[in-house]
């Protein structure tokens, strides 16, 4: 979503002047000056949510109900860089155009307000309805920042708020915290769900290396049922974001659960990431799949293995007849967000995404593609059925279409031993490269010259990979950019990856190219408005 300013914003980064318009000393179009480049506006992406000014990360609350879909966030609207939590609020009819909202959560004498969960309580469990419409119930962590300052251990506590107009106003419950701090520094995030086999609300709650589940009648008194993973999955630093749900196997009749969890540091490429873990939870515990149990340090269960796709979460109440799993990241890493170059606004949250389950060999993994709701937002561009890349090929550039906001599909067949390398790339030199080495069944993105990537020694350090997953012998390959992302959904979503950057110019080629001649099949080059 783009808005529009009355006034240019300008800053220095790296000792340099940055403008999207003319350069005030000069007078000179960018055109005639080559030391203008993007900035601020010209970053925010067209069909990602953003927050019209300052600060957004971890995505809350979700819910869907009479046609509209709810996402709330972490949001600090008096500046640029994290700060006192609200919960800024954003609605949509479809996931992609996103109208923002006034703020949902404000700090109180509890604390800020801190990530968290929102359900529909259908049956009044709670008792906060008013007996005619059914209570929308938002969890959240309460963060008392003094008794953190005073060097207390339980400044994190977890409180509840209610709406009866479906998300427009709440109203925090008047004897919060309902659940209380038994000592513990990191303990938060609670994502509830109904567990219907028992009529009773699960918390899954995140508490420093674990999860601990807590359950609760009503939403307001909550017992403790067990804790799990000390010791299993990535551990290099902190758990958050916890969210627990059902997921029916693909193509069979199997149920099992599955159990997101996100980390900082320790993701497979550095700062943040999302695990995940499959296994089955019986009202009480959750026990993992041996062959996930089992991985040890080789553990490679993650959502997306690009570095800026953390602590997303599910949509709730999303209708049975729908049936799908409707999940949404924060698309940024905790090693450098504070510091993109990005001034009026920072952050975004990634494309919306269906999750599948599927079964290979002799484990489970998460399959997840862009929602269907994208395509309707999509123009047939450039379709070439076959086209042969010898060295370096151009297959489009911004006289074919805008591919700052593009959507580009496309085959190889018979994949052979070598490195597959595909490049979006501008006259000022900004090059951004993701392909596949074969021989090393691996992945990558590149985007240390992808433009500005100064600004934080962690952003362009290292070439991100990943593994492949699939064994077919042509590997099929979707690619979503908007301004300053890409998401990438290689073999239809079994390996992802997203990383955003920050290009001089807007990107107005793009290429491919091999250590030998090969070819491309069903190449679709879609622009995206």
């Amino acid at each position: 979503m783009k808005y529009i300013y009355q006034s240019l914003l300008f800053f220095f980064l790296g000792g340099m002047l940055f403008t999207s318009c003319k350069n005030r000393e000069t007078g000179k179009s960018p055109s005639e000056n080559d030391t203008v480049v993007q900035a601020d506006e010209d970053f925010r992406p067209d069909f990602h949510f953003t927050p019209k000014s300052g600060w957004m990360n971890d995505p809350n609350g979700m819910f869907y109900l009479d046609g509209t879909y709810h996402l709330f966030f972490q949001h600090n609207p008096d500046d640029n860089v994290w700060g006192p939590m609200h919960w800024g609020h954003a609605t949509s009819t479809d996931m992609i155009n996103w109208e923002e909202q006034p703020i949902a959560l404000e700090p109180d004498e509890n604390g800020t307000i801190f990530s968290g969960s929102a359900v529909v309580d259908h049956d009044n469990t709670s008792g906060l309805g008013d007996g005619e419409t059914p209570p929308v119930i938002a969890i959240f962590t309460y963060h008392n920042a003094e008794r953190e300052q005073e060097g207390e251990d339980d400044f994190q506590t977890q409180g509840i708020g209610y709406s009866l107009d479906a998300g427009e106003t709440w109203t925090k419950y008047e004897d919060n915290p309902v659940l209380g701090n038994p000592g513990i520094r990191d303990f938060r995030d609670p994502k509830v769900i109904w567990y219907e086999e028992e009529n009773k609300w699960i918390m899954s709650l995140a508490v420093q290396d674990r999860i601990s589940f807590f359950s609760s009648p009503n939403l307001l008194d909550w017992e403790h049922e067990s804790d799990f993973g000390q010791d299993l999955g990535g551990h290099g630093g902190v758990w958050e974001c916890p969210d627990l749900f059902k997921m029916e196997v693909d193509n069979t009749d199997e149920e099992k659960w599955v159990l997101l969890v996100s980390i900082n540091p320790g993701g497979p490429n550095g700062g943040s990431a999302t695990q995940y873990f499959v296994g089955d939870f019986d009202g009480s515990t959750f026990t993992p799949d041996e062959s996930i149990a089992n991985m040890g340090e080789e553990h490679n269960y993650w959502l997306d293995f690009g570095k800026d796709n953390y602590a997303g979460v599910t949509w709730s109440n999303i209708p049975e007849e729908d049936g799908r799993h409707l999940f949404i990241g924060w698309m940024s890493n905790w090693q450098y967000a504070n510091e993109v170059p990005t001034e009026t606004w920072r952050s975004a949250m990634t494309l919306p995404r269906d999750l599948k389950l599927t079964q290979q060999e002799n484990t489970y993994r998460i399959v997840s593609t862009p929602v269907r709701e994208l395509e309707k937002y999509s123009t047939e561009g450039i379709s070439e059925s076959s086209v042969e890349i010898k060295d370096s090929t151009s297959l489009a550039t911004s006289a074919d279409l805008d591919l700052s906001q593009a959507e580009i599909l496309f085959e190889i067949p018979e994949l052979q031993e070598k490195k597959y390398t595909f490049s979006l790339s501008n006259e000022k030199g900004d090059v951004l490269k993701f392909g596949y080495d074969h021989g090393k069944e691996e992945f990558f993105i590149d985007r240390s010259n992808s433009g500005l990537v100064d600004f934080n020694e962690n952003f362009a350090n290292k070439i991100s990979t990943a593994p492949r997953f699939s064994d077919a012998e042509n590997l099929e390959v979707r690619a979503i950019i908007d301004n300053m992302s890409i998401e990438l959904f290689f073999d239809g979503g079994h390996t992802v990856m997203t990383e955003i950057f920050f290009p001089q110019q807007a990107f107005n080629n793009f290429s491919a190219e091999g250590d030998n001649k090969f070819t491309l099949e069903n190449l679709q080059i879609n622009q995206i408005n």
